[in-house]
């Protein structure tokens, strides 16, 4: 039987429960235990596939074509386990669920109400997840803060749950703000007493209180908390501020919570933690390298957009010696005759995925420039359309090429919709989503740093390549190294007359890990070294 933890925020959100959870998910995972992790949220979308990346940062994409909260993408990096559908839940997933239900006459005639048709149905996600991973623990994450009133049956399911189980299997970690009052610099417990009497009057005791402060917090400020909170003060830890945020769990187990969850789950007597996250920490902070690595993107104004991506790329610096400064670009201020004094100084370019027509011409000459200068280029998902327009544009003198996204009937469109999005009218959960395979051909770069025949990989797009012009890139130095072989969909091409030239359709973002680097992202690092060094 599964165990359960439940995570909540209050007084302000985006102090980090997402982080708290996964440090805590890598923790228990070292002590040998299993585990599976989850994130509700309470906005009324049914997933966030829809929102704008300026309102909710990236979109993860889970294995089997989940979209999600980008929380989700530091989970799956700190417990290096894939994800699924169960792994976040919205009010607007719950609640059209239940109108479904409701309009095929499940309930029998009964009147529909929050209780307890809207909290069974979110307490089904956390028993089917219990069941479907059979892990030994279920983490979940709550999203928003306490006495938030869209957060309210959530609460509720979580109360419900701790009441059908057995004391000893249902653990509450509440997180919350010590803020520092200026002109004082005092550290004020007030606003995480409020925090938990308002969690309190839902009918939660929490177990363990995190706190979050931009100082080390006191004894004496535990100690007030233990006394007004009713916890025990070896149960009130700190979340510290880090270089890493890979440091969290380190952090967390010094003040000893990992062995006090363990004790109030009554699962003593699990192996030790492990020191290979311990050993990668020490490998990343001692780096002396720098690498300069430019991130072309059009949402470059919030870095939560491309997080996934940058983790990626600042992991796999570290992993290769070198600290990885980021240059946020903004592709709407490029241009062909501008390129040279914003793109000259840097090691690598990176176009990353994005929807609609802003910004691409930027991009192209992003492209452009790196192939004529030399500079290794990665293109990820429209990254990958964009060095396909360059190309056909100005090698193959196919002038007007362009993607129908952005112009609904170019000259030469290099790059289409799929035929099976044609008739789609929802634009929500719609894209190719989620694992598909992908063949490499032999003798080229990607299949030298996948060392495999077929890959999976994730997806999240609705455009793709047009192979009606295959021949005419192939001519030009292009080699289609990765094909989808169901449908043969190009998934990754390399331009071979420059040094590395690689792009991809797919996410490989998702899949990279700080201690288990993914291939393209490891290949494209190498590539930017070899570039500095030359």
């Amino acid at each position: 039987m599964s165990k359960f933890i439940f995570i909540t925020g209050g007084v302000v959100s985006g102090i980090g429960k997402g982080i708290c959870g996964a440090s805590i998910g890598r923790l228990l995972k070292d002590r040998g235990l299993s585990v599976f992790m989850q994130k509700f949220d309470p906005y009324i979308n049914v997933d966030p596939g829809t929102m704008s990346p300026y309102q909710h940062g990236e979109v993860f994409v889970t294995k089997d074509g989940a979209e999600t909260d980008l929380d989700l993408g530091h989970y799956e990096r700190f417990i290096d386990e894939e994800l699924t559908q169960r792994s976040n839940v919205t009010t607007g997933r719950i609640y059209s669920e239940v109108i479904r239900k409701e309009r095929r006459g499940d309930y029998g005639g009964s009147t529909v109400q929050v209780i307890p048709h809207i909290t069974d149905r979110i307490k089904s996600y956390v028993y089917k997840a219990a069941e479907e991973s059979k892990a030994d623990i279920i983490i979940t994450e709550i999203g928003g803060t306490v006495g938030d009133i869209e957060s309210l049956p959530f609460i509720e399911a979580i109360r419900q749950i701790h009441a059908e189980n057995k004391k000893e299997d249902v653990l509450f970690i509440h997180t919350t703000l010590v803020p520092k009052i200026p002109g004082s610099d005092e550290l004020k417990t007030k606003p995480t007493q409020h925090s938990f009497k308002e969690l309190m009057s839902q009918g939660i005791k929490t177990n363990i209180i995190v706190v979050r402060s931009e100082e080390k917090i006191s004894e004496e400020i535990k100690n007030k908390i233990s006394l007004f909170c009713d916890v025990p003060k070896r149960a009130i830890v700190q979340s510290e501020n880090v270089n890493l945020i890979y440091e969290v769990p380190l952090k967390l187990h010094e003040q000893g919570l990992d062995e006090y969850i363990l004790h109030k789950l009554c699962l003593s007597g699990q192996p030790v933690l492990k020191d290979d996250w311990k050993v990668m920490i020490e490998n990343f902070k001692n780096v002396k390298d720098e690498l300069e690595i430019g991130l072309v993107g059009k949402y470059v104004q919030l870095h939560d957009a491309y997080l996934s991506v940058s983790q990626a790329l600042i992991d796999a610096g570290y992993s290769n010696g070198h600290k990885v400064n980021l240059h946020w670009i903004n592709s709407e201020e490029i241009t062909e005759q501008n390129c040279e004094e914003v793109l000259k100084d840097l090691d690598g370019i990176i176009v990353p995925g994005g929807f609609g027509g802003r910004g691409i011409e930027g991009m192209i000459a992003t492209s452009k420039y790196a192939r004529e200068k030399n500079i290794p280029y990665f293109g990820i998902c429209l990254g990958m359309q964009i060095a396909i327009i360059d190309i056909a544009r100005n090698l193959c003198g196919l002038e007007g090429a362009d993607s129908t996204q952005k112009d609904p009937n170019p000259k030469y469109p290099v790059i289409d919709l799929m035929k099976n999005q044609i008739d789609v009218e929802d634009i929500g959960g719609t894209l190719r989503l989620g694992n598909y395979d992908c063949k490499l051909l032999e003798n080229s770069k990607v299949k030298e740093l996948y060392k495999e025949d077929i890959i999976k990989e994730r997806h999240r797009h609705r455009y793709e390549f047009n192979n009606d012009f295959k021949e005419d890139l192939e001519k030009e130095g292009v080699i289609f190294s990765g094909i989808n072989p169901e449908l043969g969909l190009v998934e990754i091409i390399e331009y071979t007359k420059t040094d590395y030239f690689v792009a991809c359709q797919f996410h490989p973002e998702f899949k990279s890990r700080p201690n288990k680097i993914h291939p393209l992202f490891n290949g494209f690092i190498k590539a930017s070294i070899c570039n500095k060094n030359k």
